[in-house]
């Protein structure tokens, strides 16, 4: 029975308050109100009562299409929320425009718009930065110099809000490093052999500035790529250039002939050194042979002493003899010496002498060439006395 009809509650509504007490407000009132009110922000008329039977049900109709239609459109809202951070990048969700969280690479949600945004930012780029500038050295001289810093993210979050321009920051810190790196070294340094100093030095100072205002950035590398004077006076100093070059030539050249004269002086003394031990062994194993044969003749000239004597005698008057040109022999029953000598070697040598014949050759001539074959024997007499030596004994004399 229905709270309205006789019979029932009487003036009395399902919640137990009578017609004229407030009650809770009813949901097809509330889904007239809203329809109203949605029909005023289209244009339409709003209904200002209830027509019927009729008009009650095309309004509950109504109020389910527009149930449903929020929420779809609820659903919906819901799902632009999803989004993909890329392996190279980190996404950084702000809620009102304040940070909340940093995701990584993958499929991530977040509240959509208005109430949280994101920013992606590539954190594996590498950026490059070019600076040139003249800088002035420690030796009161100006140097123009290009460099180039290669750089990326480290954290995203620093690099968006820590610091308003963290490019331009990269910019500034590079020029007081440089500025501080080059004030403190020489010229000639950084235009020739201290330019990668120069670099890794002004990369440290670079990477220090950053992390002390934790702009969220890394220096990759740093590269010179060129150092030179300024052009007025660019000339002159390729002029220096070239004689300092020109000096490591011929230093380099100096020492590869002393490295080649000591290779060859320490070769030369290994090979005298090798002679010498060379010939002190043949000495040493000449003496010891002389040594051992003096002790055998010494075992036999102890058995038999003349034989002996006799013997050695014989053996170096046949050594000695053989290499003379003339023979001296003692005759003592005439009591005058007798002198043998070759005269095959003798008339040899005179024939040579005279090979001409005697009517080409003048009295004048043949006077000279026999003075000078006189010579000559005189001059080979001479030397066969002087290498002619008897190991006499006067004790054989009688044995003789």
């Amino acid at each position: 029975m229905a709270w309205n009809e006789p019979g029932g509650n009487g003036d009395k509504d399902p919640w137990g308050h009578r017609n004229n007490e407030q009650g809770p407000p009813d949901l097809d009132e509330v889904v007239k109100k809203l329809q109203n009110k949605l029909g005023s922000l289209f244009g339409g008329s709003g209904s200002s009562g209830n027509n019927g039977n009729g008009s009650n049900g095309d309004n509950n109709v109504n109020g389910f299409l527009v149930t449903f239609l929020l929420g779809a459109g609820f659903i919906v809202w819901l799902l632009f929320g999803f989004y993909t951070v890329q392996p190279a990048e980190q996404g950084v969700e702000l809620r009102f425009g304040r940070y909340i969280n940093t995701t990584e690479q993958g499929l991530n949600w977040h509240l959509p718009y208005p109430i949280e945004t994101v920013q992606k930012v590539n954190v594996q780029q590498i950026r490059p930065m070019q600076h040139k500038a003249l800088m002035l050295t420690q030796d009161e001289n100006i140097v123009e110099i290009e460099l180039v810093v290669q750089y990326r993210v480290k954290d995203a979050r620093d690099y968006l809000f820590n610091v308003a321009d963290p490019d331009n920051t990269l910019h500034q810190a590079t020029e007081s490093a440089l500025r501080e790196v080059v004030g403190t070294s020489k010229m000639d340094s950084v235009l020739t052999s201290g330019r990668d100093a120069v670099a890794a030095h002004s990369k440290q100072l670079i990477q220090e500035i950053l992390d002390r205002y934790k702009t969220g950035l890394i220096v990759e590398s740093v590269n010179m790529q060129n150092a030179q004077p300024p052009e007025a006076v660019q000339a002159a100093f390729e002029d220096v250039i070239k004689a300092r070059e020109d000096e490591e030539r011929h230093k380099n050249k100096a020492e590869a002939y002393s490295n080649e004269v000591v290779q060859r002086a320490g070769g030369f003394s290994d090979q005298l050194r090798q002679q010498a031990q060379g010939y002190k062994s043949q000495v040493v194993a000449h003496a010891e042979g002389e040594t051992r044969r003096f002790t055998s003749i010494l075992k036999e000239y102890e058995k038999a002493p003349e034989v002996t004597r006799q013997r050695i005698y014989l053996e170096t008057m046949e050594e000695v003899l053989g290499r003379t040109s003339k023979i001296m022999l003692d005759v003592p029953d005439k009591g005058n010496n007798l002198m043998v000598l070759p005269l095959d070697k003798l008339f040899g040598g005179r024939a040579n002498s005279t090979a001409l014949p005697n009517a080409s050759v003048s009295p004048s001539t043949r006077a000279t060439a026999a003075n000078n074959s006189a010579a000559a024997r005189r001059t080979a007499e001479e030397e066969d006395d002087s290498r002619f030596k008897t190991p006499y004994d006067p004790r054989d004399r009688g044995a003789r």
